[in-house]
């Protein structure tokens, strides 16, 4: 979820897990997103978990877990950042491209690798990414939408980020926060449907 501000999270966020969507992202690049991270965490409680987003370092990650996000993810592979969550048993998805990326990334003790930008190569390059590195759990992000997210599902994906497809920012300044939850439907359904096809 990336906004330009914050003072919106916590409306779109109820409107995520009012749709089913009950892993939510906050980008450390909205403005003053670590009040808002904290803000809501207390707030939701059990029905949803909350991580932060564009962390490219260790500092970063350590406010966000304090500030209470329970995953921390980065769209490039920061060892220090792996270490901060490990620490504090806090889940740590670092970003890769590369074959030897994810596979450094898994080696640094991420519990899964962010591909990214996974949809400039789409489905196909996971897939055959996937034939050597089994073993690695793989979430793309990055051109991921409502269309394809069953693809890199059954492609192998572990789970899939979805940015701007599913948090309408049109809608978002509208105020139309059932246009989000209305997304969010479609997308648990697809995400449910897609699970008995993976690879």
């Amino acid at each position: 979820m990336r906004l330009e501000n914050a003072e919106r999270m916590r409306p779109v966020v109820n409107a995520l897990v009012e749709g089913g969507i009950c892993a939510v992202e906050v980008t450390m690049t909205t403005s003053g997103a670590l009040e808002a991270l904290e803000a809501c965490s207390g707030a939701l409680g059990d029905s949803a978990v909350l991580g932060a987003g564009t962390v490219l370092d260790a500092e970063t990650a350590r406010m966000a877990v304090s500030a209470g996000a329970r995953f921390v993810v980065s769209p490039i592979l920061c060892p220090d950042v792996i270490r901060i969550c490990r620490h504090y048993d806090v889940v740590s998805i670092p970003g890769a491209f590369t074959p030897t990326e994810i596979v450094a990334a898994w080696e640094a003790g991420a519990d899964l690798v962010k591909v990214f930008p996974g949809g400039l190569l789409g489905p196909g390059y996971l897939r055959e990414v996937r034939g050597p590195l089994r073993h690695i759990r793989l979430m793309p992000t990055g051109g991921v939408t409502l269309d394809n997210a069953a693809d890199f599902l059954a492609a192998g994906a572990v789970a899939v980020g979805v940015g701007g497809a599913l948090v309408d920012r049109s809608a978002v300044e509208r105020g139309d926060y059932a246009a989000i939850s209305e997304r969010a439907r479609r997308l648990a359904a697809t995400v449910r449907k897609a699970r008995g096809t993976v690879a």
